[in-house]
This record gives C-alpha cells, sequence and structure tokens, in this order.
C-alpha cells in the first residue's frame, strides 16, 4: 500500500535503540522507553498559509529526527507500526 500525509504531517519509522547499556548490560523489551527518534518516511504537500499559498515543510523523506515521548498517531501500515504526526511535533533534524 502506497501512503501518503496530508498537508503538513509526516510518516515516521521509530529508529530502535541500543540493547546495551554504555556498561554492557542488556536491556529487555520490557524495560525498554519507545524511542523519540525516526527516520521520516512520507511527506505531506505542506502546511496553507493565511493567504492561502502551500508553504512546503522543512523535512524529506530520508530525514533523521527527533520527536517529543508523547507526540504522534500510531498507525499500522502495510503490517508496520508508524507514527503520522505533524512537522510542528518534530523537535529537530539529526545531522550524522
Amino acid at each position: 500500500m502506497k501512503f501518503r500525509p496530508l498537508h503538513d504531517r509526516v510518516l515516521v519509522r521509530r529508529v530502535e535503540s541500543d540493547e546495551k547499556t554504555a556498561g554492557g548490560i542488556i536491556i529487555p523489551d520490557s524495560a525498554k522507553e519507545k524511542p523519540m527518534e525516526g527516520e521520516i518516511i512520507a511527506v505531506g504537500s505542506g502546511a496553507r498559509s493565511e493567504d492561502g499559498k502551500v508553504v512546503p515543510l522543512d523535512v524529506k523523506a530520508g530525514d533523521l529526527v527527533l520527536f517529543g515521548k508523547w507526540s504522534g498517531t500510531e498507525v499500522k501500515v502495510d503490517g508496520e507500526d508508524l507514527l503520522i504526526m505533524k512537522e510542528s511535533d518534530l523537535l529537530g533534524i539529526v545531522e550524522k
């Protein structure tokens, strides 16, 4: 299935964190917090300004982003758990 978010929304896949701490302790799945980092899968066309023009989003597919712990709405697309959120819920782009 192909999915494209509307307006200023983005589709994000969570990036799993390491399963070990810096000291080598393995963290079980039940004790892990949900990651607050993800990869942009798809973006909407952009938000509308007050004069009706479409303002493009600052992020694009493939960007690695940070977002708030409780941001977005969880959805399943092709059996994969993804998040839909507004661009304003994103905290920033991770540059490596």
